[in-house]
């Protein structure tokens, strides 16, 4: 990872900036006799038969409830790949309590330090834990070797590290000073918590949906897919030895309606970050709508269904039409940190 000056010019003061140089993760090819497919393959056979455990996390708190649940194999429904339980109102209520009183200290960080964790998951997902990641998303999600790499190795880790830039790089974009006067703008997390539901097919997807907010100064309960359990649960475990601390990203596998009911509700929500189906987000979207006396904010909603682009892309013409962009996978994360982030001018 390396550091360049470059010349920032959008709508906003053309400053010179420090800019994080990071690449795309390259895709390995796991030819006969490669290192990284003795690594896969051994990962694959500690996985066989095996059923893990996966609490609801609180904060460091492993909790169980009597609502047992099991991630199948899509391919061997006899194989339970892990075994986890629902968070019920009261847990989901005890997390959202968690996650704000976290907020502040966690906001106020130094931008540079959120990012590190982020860097650090990169890194660790790049190397050491890359063969468990992959074989829990080829057995829990029924992905090949090339769907999973490109899934859950390549487009996490480029997720993870150019959030992280983009992060950093953001706090640079600064309104024009006047005569007289000097502009100042200052980039605060959502007063509140965000919620991230992800999708059943992509573990990159998850994490991302989580790391993203958080990296911004946001705190955020994560409701993974029952289908992608075991490689979420692996994500989430990654960031905490990222150093994330406790109460940032809650870990609450739920019944559907049930977190959506239980966070809609509350008057903490200050974002809904979705990727899944369109009537399960329309649903979310009117609860919102009907909510909107209770909560202490505007929430802001983004979602991705289907084919359709996020909302949020659109936030980049209105921000910098004069910046060229490539809408990437790398570059829309800059389009995301504008819609969960809140702004100050001094």
């Amino acid at each position: 990872m390396k550091v360049v000056r470059l010349l920032c010019v959008c709508r906003f003061q053309t400053s010179s900036c420090a800019a994080v140089e990071v690449k795309n993760e390259p895709i390995l090819g796991f030819t006969e006799g490669s290192s990284e497919r003795k690594e896969l393959l051994k990962a694959l056979n500690s996985l066989k038969g095996a059923t893990e455990d996966i609490p609801c996390v609180v904060g460091d708190e492993h909790v169980w409830t009597k609502d047992i649940r099991y991630q199948l194999s899509p391919f061997n429904h006899s194989h339970k790949v892990a075994k986890f339980c629902y968070a019920d109102k009261e847990l989901i209520n005890k997390a959202i309590k968690a996650s704000v009183a976290a907020r502040r200290e966690w906001d106020l960080k130094p931008v540079q330090d959120r990012a590190q964790v982020l860097f650090k998951a990169a890194d660790i997902i790049s190397g050491p834990k890359r063969a468990e990641i992959l074989a829990k998303t080829m057995i829990g999600q029924g992905k090949t070797v090339v769907q999973a790499e490109i899934d859950a190795a390549a487009e996490l880790i480029d997720f993870f590290r150019f959030n992280a830039k983009h992060a950093i790089e953001l706090q640079d974009q600064q309104p024009l000073d006047a005569a007289g006067s000097t502009n100042t703008m200052l980039y605060r997390g959502l007063e509140g918590f965000v919620a991230a539901v992800a999708p059943f097919n992509f573990t990159a997807i998850g994490g991302n949906l989580a790391g993203t907010p958080a990296v911004m100064g946001n705190v955020v309960l994560w409701k993974p897919s029952d289908t992608a359990m075991s490689a979420s649960y692996a994500v989430y475990r990654v960031l905490r030895e990222s150093g994330l601390p406790p109460n940032i990203v809650q870990f609450l596998p739920a019944d559907g309606p049930v977190f959506g009911d239980a966070i809609t509700s509350s008057e903490h929500l200050a974002g809904i970050n979705f990727t899944g189906s369109v009537p399960t987000f329309k649903r979310l979207w009117k609860q919102v709508a009907q909510n909107l006396d209770t909560y202490r904010t505007f929430p802001r909603l983004a979602g991705g269904e289907s084919l359709k682009d996020p909302p949020w892309l659109n936030l980049y013409h209105h921000f910098c039409s004069q910046r060229k962009l490539l809408l990437s996978e790398e570059t829309s994360a800059e389009g995301f940190s504008f819609l969960m982030t809140s702004f100050s001018c001094i």
